[in-house]
């Protein structure tokens, strides 16, 4: 975070000096800018992944199409996108109008897992699919920190758990 500045964004994106102050006058504005954009990403991400998607036929779908998702965020763009979307939610500890742009929204990857959750007969899918995807969160932030990767059989032991 202490790298997110004016002239650094203006140097990365090739900009004449002074650019993006001129547009985000304060670094929390800045901020608040990057933390929509990660969201904006993140979000049109989901949609497309639930779009493209159909509702799991069984538990070994859902947890394969997880698994891969995992994957996504722990390589590549995915890896820097999900890096940076961790240090802003340690930031929004000290700044409440991060927190909430950074809440957890509504997509079509979301719907799906409510969807294979509901038609397995679980009462409360919502909730379920909220501590389900919390939890691979936890998982991929793990795998970031410490290393490795997130294996269908953690992600297959949250899916059994959350069709409890």
């Amino acid at each position: 975070m202490r790298g997110l500045t004016h002239r650094a964004v203006d140097r990365t994106a090739g900009l004449p000096s002074g650019t993006t102050s001129a547009y985000f006058r304060t670094r929390q504005a800045l901020l608040t800018a990057l933390v929509r954009r990660l969201v904006a990403l993140d979000q049109a991400e989901l949609q497309a992944i639930g779009e493209a998607t159909p509702v799991p036929r069984d538990a070994e779908e859902l947890t394969a199409g997880l698994a891969a998702f995992c994957s996504g965020r722990l390589t590549g763009e995915g890896r820097r996108r999900t890096l940076a979307r961790y240090a802003c939610a340690i930031e929004s500890v000290h700044h409440a109008e991060l927190r909430e742009i950074l809440v957890p929204r509504e997509n079509a990857g979301r719907r799906t897992v409510v969807e294979f959750l509901s038609r397995e007969g679980v009462r409360d899918a919502e909730e379920r699919t909220l501590t389900l995807l919390t939890c691979v969160d936890g998982l991929v932030f793990d795998r970031l920190v410490n290393g490795g990767a997130v294996t269908e059989e953690e992600i297959g032991g949250l899916v059994a758990s959350a069709l409890r």
